[in-house]
């Protein structure tokens, strides 16, 4: 089992990052969680824990890639391994300028590469389910289905896959990747979908909704996620891949439409726009292997998150 005595978590001020953090200070034996954030739009350094209040935090604002700095973070904190979180995620962001997430997402994951070689110490790759492309139902993704990413995000999260396998093939680096499908929880950047959906029905203003609504995907609360992701790091097979997924699959059109009965809005919000270029129909992964081979279930049922998600926003928004 791999050691979480001293990890360097790329990424930590995003979302299922800050999540994560809180899920590894629970780990009795951790020592040191080293963070690297170039606190880009998404990342919110308030989404951290206290850094200061936790002497096993150590926050340090950097880029991924940066071959140098991740050197002297592996050497300074003597990390037994990295967990390589840092990504641009926005399908509709990787559309409109698709060169950021060619430097972040390849360039950057090769760069961690480079360093766990040279320090050898594992790595574990967080990517998702949008590499194997839409799934035509019943049918789920195992970890076997060929990659077929239709956005320049998950092209670019396909070929950081393929390079971090790679490594493994050629210079026997010790890698395991997570595929994990869509996040919902707190600490959610506006511009997903479930914030975007609540943020606009608390304001009474139209729910913008993509072509019909019908696309699908398997919702996962994010504390589920950072549990599989820590199971997958200790105890997943060296260049194995662990899909991560709830079996909770809801069109979009049905997000919308409970979010509004939950804040006992009119469905007549629900504004249908142009749908997306290359929008995926549904995606849906089989975590059977994580499931059985590593003992790792979700525990949290999609309704109690998704309302509290939302009575957490409304608090937020409306403290008064």
């Amino acid at each position: 089992m791999r050691s979480l005595r001293s990890i360097l978590l790329t990424g930590g001020a995003g979302f299922i990052g800050s999540a994560l953090i809180r899920a590894l200070l629970h780990q009795p034996h951790l020592e040191h969680l080293v963070i690297l954030d170039s606190l880009t739009y998404a990342g919110n350094r308030a989404n951290l824990i206290g850094p200061d209040q936790d002497p096993r935090l150590n926050f340090i604002e950097g880029d991924v890639g940066d071959e140098a700095l991740i050197s002297k973070l592996l050497k300074e904190f003597r990390c037994s391994g990295i967990m390589h979180l840092a990504a641009e995620t926005h399908v509709d962001q990787s559309i409109e300028n698709p060169a950021k997430f060619i430097t972040t997402n390849i360039n950057g994951t090769f760069s961690i590469l480079n360093a766990a070689r040279c320090h050898g110490v594992a790595l574990l790759q967080c990517s998702t389910d949008e590499v194997y492309g839409p799934i035509v139902a019943p049918t789920k993704a195992d970890e076997s289905f060929p990659l077929n990413p239709s956005s320049p995000y998950s092209a670019s999260k396909a070929s950081a896959d393929l390079i971090v396998q790679a490594a493994h093939r050629t210079f026997g680096q010790e890698i395991i990747i997570a595929r994990c499908s869509n996040n919902y929880g707190p600490r959610q950047h506006r511009e997903k979908l479930i914030p975007t959906l609540i943020h606009h029905a608390l304001r009474d203003e139209s729910l913008p909704i993509y072509g019909s609504g019908k696309q699908i995907r398997d919702w996962i609360h994010v504390d589920d996620t950072a549990r599989g992701l820590i199971r997958v790091f200790e105890k997943g097979e060296t260049s194995r891949i662990y899909n991560l997924g709830a079996n909770c699959e809801r069109t979009n059109l049905e997000i919308a439409r409970a979010v509004l009965k939950t804040l006992n809005k009119p469905e007549t919000l629900i504004d249908h726009i142009e749908d997306r270029p290359g929008h995926d129909t549904r995606y849906a992964v089989d975590a059977t292997r994580s499931m059985n081979e590593l003992g790792w279930r979700p525990k949290l049922p999609f309704q109690t998150g998704f309302e509290k998600v939302i009575h957490e926003l409304s608090i937020a928004l409306n403290p008064d």
